[in-house]
């Protein structure tokens, strides 16, 4: 009978070792389609005074009419653009008209999803002076909030987020609800429970209908295939026990028969195809609960206007 080489099963043991200590963490990223038809922006009014007959003489009038007019089409791009030139128009006597076509320009950037574009046109505008007395105070505070979180700047986003649970109590429950279920924090999730049964709903059926992925991987790692199956990807799971099986049996025959070379060659293969296996099983579980989550998810959020832009009051 063929001895192994003294090195072979130390460095077997060690990647066994390594692959089990390499796990896939039973968390989601979801990625939730949200349902904004044009429509819920076109219902929502301005929250600012119509231009008067004497404002409607100026150039500056002018240029912002035509960018109102493209902004209600949602031609975003060039909204902004005369929205910029009626800003640069407009005289200092028009301090009060200046900060609501600055909003009007950060309302164009949420709209068109271009939030960094939106956070370096706000810090540089006059609107991080204004205060409740402006008319959208509470939209652009929810403006702000959704694009600080979504630029990762947790601090800003949060200190955001307490004053309008503070000021507008509503709104900020509904941002908090509306953070955890697009992030797929199920605590957080399962706190809301009571206050809204849908929610307990979603999490109930989630968690009946969800897979394991350090059970998916167990399972592949017993038995080669076995983790696809378990998470319901039959043809993967065939695959993978077959290939399996194959380069094990090259691989014995190899060294049974005295080719070391070959032997070691197919081995490494084998451990490809093996870890690979395992780690794919616990992939794939967490990619099923991901699309369970999300299916369920994005339909109680546009059902039940949980998504933050619902929570805007006014548009142009």
């Amino acid at each position: 009978m063929i001895k192994k080489p003294f090195w072979y099963f130390p460095v077997l043991f060690s990647l066994l070792f390594l692959a089990g200590c390499y796990r896939v963490p039973d968390q989601i990223d979801p990625q939730l389609s949200m349902i904004v038809q044009e429509n819920y922006i076109h219902g929502l009014k301005s929250a600012f005074e119509p231009l008067n007959e004497e404002e409607k003489k100026t150039e500056w009038a002018k240029e912002f009419i035509i960018a109102q007019g493209f902004a209600k089409e949602f031609d975003l791009y060039r909204a902004i653009s005369n929205f910029k030139r009626a800003q640069f128009l407009i005289g200092p006597e028009n301090a009060q008209r200046k900060l609501e076509i600055q909003y009007d320009i950060l309302l164009c950037y949420y709209l068109g999803g271009k939030y960094l574009e939106l956070i370096e046109t706000f810090e540089m505008s006059d609107l991080p002076n204004v205060d409740q007395t402006f008319a959208t105070f509470s939209d652009l505070l929810v403006i702000l909030y959704e694009c600080y979180r979504g630029l990762g700047d947790e601090v800003k986003s949060d200190r955001i987020l307490n004053l309008l649970k503070d000021s507008y109590p509503h709104k900020g429950q509904t941002l908090e609800v509306s953070m955890a279920l697009m992030q797929g924090d199920i605590p957080e999730i399962q706190k809301w429970r009571q206050e809204k049964p849908e929610l307990a709903y979603l999490t109930q059926h989630y968690f009946h209908e969800k897979k394991s992925p350090p059970k998916a991987q167990i399972l592949n790692a017993l038995l080669p295939g076995a983790g696809y199956f378990y998470i319901g990807q039959k043809r993967s799971a065939v695959t993978s026990f077959f290939l399996n099986t194959l380069f094990t049996y090259a691989a014995y025959q190899f060294f049974h028969k005295g080719y070391i070379a070959a032997g070691i060659v197919t081995t490494s293969f084998e451990m490809g195809w093996y870890f690979g296996g395992i780690y794919g099983a616990g992939q794939g579980a967490k990619y099923y609960n991901e699309k369970l989550y999300e299916a369920n998810t994005s339909e109680i959020m546009n059902k039940k206007k949980l998504y933050p832009i619902f929570t805007i009051e006014h548009a142009f």
